[in-house]
């Protein structure tokens, strides 16, 4: 795995859409592992995290996960007041772009 400062200095250089395909894929690979799914299973981005079968302890894991990753803070409204992937992506692409 690259070092942090790598990863997030390679997606600061990034357009808006490639990183936000980037930080996607990021985002949904964090949720496959929690929830068990394969690669090739579909995860849907605009469904709330507890209707795919997340729990508040698993979304707390993924968030510190991301965060590391990321080297960024996310604020767990974001997580809690709309919690969907696609929200949450557009939250991550935005706040790196600002960083």
């Amino acid at each position: 795995m690259p070092p942090v400062d790598s990863t997030i200095e390679r997606l600061r250089d990034l357009p808006r859409s490639e990183l936000a395909e980037e930080i996607e894929s990021i985002v949904l690979t964090k949720f496959r592992a929690v929830l068990l799914m394969d690669e090739s299973e579909d995860l849907p981005v605009d469904v709330s995290y507890f209707d795919l079968g997340l729990t508040s302890l698993r979304l707390t894991e993924i968030r510190q996960s991301l965060e590391q990753l990321l080297d960024l803070s996310i604020n767990v409204s974001v997580l809690f007041n709309e919690p969907t992937i696609a929200h949450l992506v557009d939250h991550l692409t935005q706040a790196i772009q600002e960083a």
